[in-house]
């Protein structure tokens, strides 16, 4: 049994370090932008050697790659459903609740992302964020009817990413800020529904 144990140990502190690393950038690239920060800087904010930093991750594109990838996983998760339900107004309210709350969980990293555009268009996991936003435009938009609903259904969209980005620094709860956001959304996914 203790075998067992100790074995487990090492992989969940493991686990904790590769959140450490995660973090920690995240708040380095937020401070001083992702271009000014250097591998040294984050390995002495987390007191560890560089190679220990190089253990995990070798350089701060991996880094924040894989807060990507961890950060993103529920929207996969989220478009892989929504591409199997019905395209009901129902399934697009699901679809921007369920999105409102992956942005949420994943804060830091939209703001990274919305603070460090020139940065996300260079780096891998750009086309994927612009090929994942189509999907779920497509997945949100109504097949046919006036333009102006078909215009409502992608705008719902941006209402929560500007609930997220753009009211960031308005005072206040930001869990109130992002469901303000999502109580807008649903409000023009809904209308764009009504004459259906």
């Amino acid at each position: 049994m203790s075998s067992s144990s100790s074995e487990t140990a090492p992989q969940a502190k493991r686990g904790n370090t590769r959140q450490r690393i995660q973090d920690v950038a995240l708040e380095l690239f937020a401070e001083q932008g992702y271009e000014k920060t250097s591998l040294r800087e984050i390995a002495e904010r987390l007191d560890v050697t560089k190679a220990a930093l190089y253990y995990h991750f070798k350089t701060k594109e991996d880094i924040i790659i894989s807060v990507f990838e961890d950060s993103t996983r529920p929207i996969d998760e989220l478009i892989e459903w929504a591409q199997g339900q019905p395209r009901t107004l129902e399934t697009k309210r699901e679809v921007l609740r369920r999105y409102s709350e992956a942005m949420a969980s994943g804060a830091q990293l939209y703001r990274f992302m919305q603070e460090n555009q020139a940065t996300m268009r260079e780096l891998s996991i750009g086309e994927t964020v612009k090929k994942r936003l189509f999907t779920l435009v497509e997945l949100l938009r109504t097949e046919e009817g006036p333009l102006a609903d078909q215009v409502r259904c992608v705008s719902a969209l941006f209402t929560l990413h500007a609930g997220m980005m753009f009211l960031q620094h308005v005072e206040g709860d930001p869990e109130e800020t992002r469901q303000a956001a999502l109580e807008v959304a649903t409000d023009l996914i809904t209308r764009a529904h009504q004459a259906e």
